[in-house]
């Protein structure tokens, strides 16, 4: 298995350009198979999670190209309707084709999915979605069948928490029925806006979506188009925090302010600075950060969960006491034990985690056990004294393209090996 080796204690400049959205291209190319056409899609990154969607979209009968960051993707000759357990268990998001695989071929079949094991993420609203809808779905012996030969049905959902899976699963599944489908309580994600500009690109009648109801018409056929992907803002809050913790001045390129209006007061707090140009950030940070008094994860627009790990690695490191209350996931802690190898003073109880700032961390040998918990390790070993070394980076690619190479171009010190 390869492994990052960082020697830490480099200032960091330059300029980047921020890769595209996993959270975004996901959902995407799961809807592609609703148009039976050909579907362009630029700024996709390259990621091992969306090449397990790649590789569910070629089992299923698609044709799938890259030509750099542009994916190409015929979805015209779709000839199955099963998703093996395989390919269902490369990552948790893979949930998402259920909506698209039963609205294209009235029928479904796949395994539960995997990923990065976060505690109970349970897909009840997915399933209880997709059944108020019409869809006839048996749950045995670990799998999921779905049957709506009797067509996909319009109405009302209103869900029990704003799942950003469950939202995306009702959009897609509901672009093609008959009627109007109406979601309240619906996730308000910048990634849920992409997926309904793309859907609405096609021929879909979307409205509302980043709002918290969301009302679909139904259309008879959806047609292929080009799209671009917006840009990853989790992406964007690591490399800030990487600039944070080196006491760095970077600028990145291809970043939305407003999705950002979460992260952006926290870095201000802690004592950067951060400037715009169009679609350009300019962080620049102080000698030492100030500690923060509270992060708690909240759905969006609130605090986002998928940043509370790179935020921790910024608080490792900055005067004063942070406490963290994580709201979303119960098992997102994993990565607390890693960074007190490296020096860092963390305390958890249950959902709760109290970080007291140092002055300094120092180099060890460190493991990763999630995506975000990777980033955050490599956060803090880029301020580590001396040489460190992370293992577990699958998870890092499975949503950072080219991260090392991305950090050596701001003149970090870091290889893979």
């Amino acid at each position: 298995m390869s492994k990052l080796v960082v020697d830490g204690g480099k200032i960091l400049k330059g300029e980047v350009k921020v890769q595209g959205s996993k959270n975004s291209t996901l959902p995407i190319l799961a809807a592609t198979l609703l148009c039976k056409d050909e579907c362009v899609l630029y700024n996709c990154p390259n990621l091992t999670d969306v090449e397990a969607s790649i590789r569910i979209l070629r089992y299923l009968g698609c044709k799938a190209k890259r030509d750099g960051d542009t994916l190409i993707i015929d979805t015209r000759n779709v000839s199955r309707y099963d998703i093996p357990n395989d390919l269902m268990h490369r990552m948790r998001s893979s949930i998402i084709f259920l909506g698209a695989v039963t609205a294209r071929c009235k029928c479904a079949k796949m395994s539960f999915p995997g990923g990065c094991e976060l505690g109970p993420r349970p897909i009840d609203l997915h399933l209880s979605s997709l059944r108020q809808m019409g869809i006839d779905i048996t749950e045995e012996h670990g799998e999921i069948l779905c049957d709506a030969e009797c067509g996909i049905k319009s109405g009302k959902i209103a869900l029990t928490f704003p799942s950003v899976g469950a939202t995306e699963n009702i959009m897609i599944a509901s672009v093609l029925a008959q009627g109007t489908t109406i979601i309240t309580n619906a996730a308000r994600e910048p990634e849920i806006a992409d997926l309904a500009d793309f859907l609405n690109s096609c021929g879909a009648k979307i409205t509302g979506a980043g709002e918290s109801t969301i009302i679909i018409d139904g259309v008879e056929k959806l047609h292929g188009t080009a799209h671009s992907i917006i840009p990853d803002r989790i992406v964007a809050s690591t490399l800030m925090s990487c600039a944070a913790v080196t006491h760095s001045k970077i600028t990145l390129d291809g970043v939305i302010q407003s999705h950002l209006q979460s992260v952006i007061p926290i870095f201000e707090q802690s004592g950067c600075e951060i400037t715009y140009k169009e679609n350009k950030m300019t962080i620049s940070a102080p000698q030492r950060l100030k500690a923060q008094n509270l992060i708690r994860t909240m759905p969006y627009p609130g605090f986002p969960t998928d940043s509370q790990a790179v935020i921790m690695a910024m608080a490792c490191v900055s005067d004063g006491i942070t406490v963290f209350v994580e709201n979303i996931f119960e098992s997102r802690y994993k990565h607390v034990c890693e960074l007190c190898r490296l020096g860092a003073n963390i305390k958890v109880e249950g959902k709760v985690a109290v970080v007291d700032g140092v002055k300094r961390l120092l180099c060890a040998d460190v493991n990763a056990y999630d995506l975000r918990g990777a980033a955050s390790l490599v956060i803090a070993c880029l301020c580590a004294k001396g040489e460190s070394t992370i293992s577990g980076i699958e998870y890092l690619e499975r949503g950072y393209e080219d991260f090392e190479l991305v950090l050596s171009q701001l003149g970090a010190d870091v290889k893979k090996i």
